[in-house]
């Protein structure tokens, strides 16, 4: 509960920020490489530092580390306010870039989630960090509606900035009160390296944890190739939806996440196990995200609201159980790093994914072209689960 406290409140300030990121882009006059790369510099960030803080967590602990972190964030997030009331853009690439460093740490999270679970459970716990995940991703969006107009011209408010930084600070003294240190004595590896490399290279050349990370970044892939598009789908000819009504889509992803992770997947892991979730997940997320091209060929606002949430909770079953996976074939000493490395997975996805998707959004006039590619690289996902279960 300490975790998932922590994580949600955290993750409330970055819900309120990065919907409004293209606003901000818009009316500083960025162009649309400028606005990739904002948007990408939160997550090259976490591609590059999240297995250093997991290696860091193996090595000090995961509450000094997340509260790091924490702290971090806070900072960031008023910067980026204050770069929001100067109108600053460089500031507010800093901004970006400091935080995605500060924000790296959910991997010692997850590792806090497995120091502080048995096996069998592994899954079900790692569903609690993607029921924060949801939580504040519905709750943060609605927030940061408060502060968007859809009147042209309008001035970006610094609110949503201090606000973010002000939660996380609130996260931050909630943490150092109330979370525990998780790492036992015991799993602290014996050679004092600060990259222990044989172990990791050990762990690499088990398959399936090969085959788990490759299916990690292709899933992750497809879903910020239909994520990072959405908003242009949306307000795109035969949707017309205005830029707030773009927040409350990304609130109602946000919620059908957090009810599929908090509920649906943690009652069914036990049932079926992580390895036919996975399995589950991916031909789900492919279903959905075929809908959801069909629905901007017919341009229909009603088959794409009920084609969201089958993708979304696809991808809901696919994250817990892939990082239970990834952490009952690691050994305890290196833990963290290896969530990391998986973190890293993500984080490169979400780099790649929203340029391939805003490269083939351009192509056709319906705009449906990124969700069908989606759809089918979540095929080869479906055809990688399968070889997981023949692993297994």
């Amino acid at each position: 509960m300490v975790i998932f406290l922590t994580v949600f409140i955290d993750l409330l300030g970055f819900g309120i920020v990065l919907p409004l990121l293209p606003r901000y882009a818009e009316k500083f006059q960025a162009s649309d490489m400028t606005l990739g790369m904002l948007m990408a510099s939160f997550s090259a960030m976490q591609f590059l530092f999240s297995p250093l803080w997991g290696r860091l967590s193996d090595r000090i602990g995961r509450r000094p580390v997340l509260l790091i972190g924490l702290c971090g964030s806070a900072v960031f997030y008023t910067v980026f306010g204050y770069a929001t009331a100067i109108a600053s853009l460089p500031l507010i690439f800093a901004s970006r870039v400091a935080a995605g460093i500060a924000g790296a740490t959910i991997s010692t999270a997850q590792a806090f989630i497995a120091d502080s679970t048995p096996p069998d459970e592994r899954g079900k716990g790692m569903a609690i960090i993607g029921a924060a995940f949801g939580i504040g991703f519905t709750f943060g969006p609605l927030l940061g509606s408060f502060w968007v107009s859809d009147a042209p011209g309008t001035t970006p408010s610094p609110a949503p900035g201090y606000v973010a930084g002000a939660l996380s600070l609130a996260a931050f003294c909630f943490a150092f009160v109330a979370l525990p240190e998780s790492l036992r004595p015991d799993s602290l590896p014996a050679e004092r390296h600060w990259f222990n490399m044989r172990s990791l290279r050990a762990s690499l050349q088990i398959p399936t944890m090969v085959l788990l990370i490759v299916t990690f970044f292709i899933a992750t892939f497809a879903f910020a190739n239909f994520e990072s598009t959405l908003t242009r789908l949306t307000k795109s000819t035969g949707f017309d939806f205005s830029d707030r009504d773009n927040f409350y889509i990304f609130a109602y992803v946000g919620l059908v996440l957090s009810l599929a992770q908090g509920f649906l997947v943690r009652r069914m892991l036990p049932i079926i196990g992580e390895v036919w979730m996975v399995t589950v997940g991916s031909v789900l997320m492919a279903a959905g995200m075929f809908g959801i091209g069909a629905s901007a060929a017919r341009q229909s606002s009603a088959m794409l609201l009920g084609c969201l949430p089958v993708a979304v909770v696809g991808f809901a079953c696919l994250t817990p159980s892939l990082q239970a996976l990834v952490s009952r074939r690691s050994a305890a000493s290196i833990q963290g790093e290896m969530l990391g490395v998986v973190q890293s997975a993500s984080s490169l996805a979400r780099i790649l994914g929203p340029v391939c998707g805003n490269l083939l959004f351009g192509f056709g006039t319906t705009h449906g072209i990124p969700y069908f590619f989606g759809a089918g690289v979540m095929g080869t996902v479906v055809v990688l689960s399968l070889g997981l279960a023949r692993g297994n």
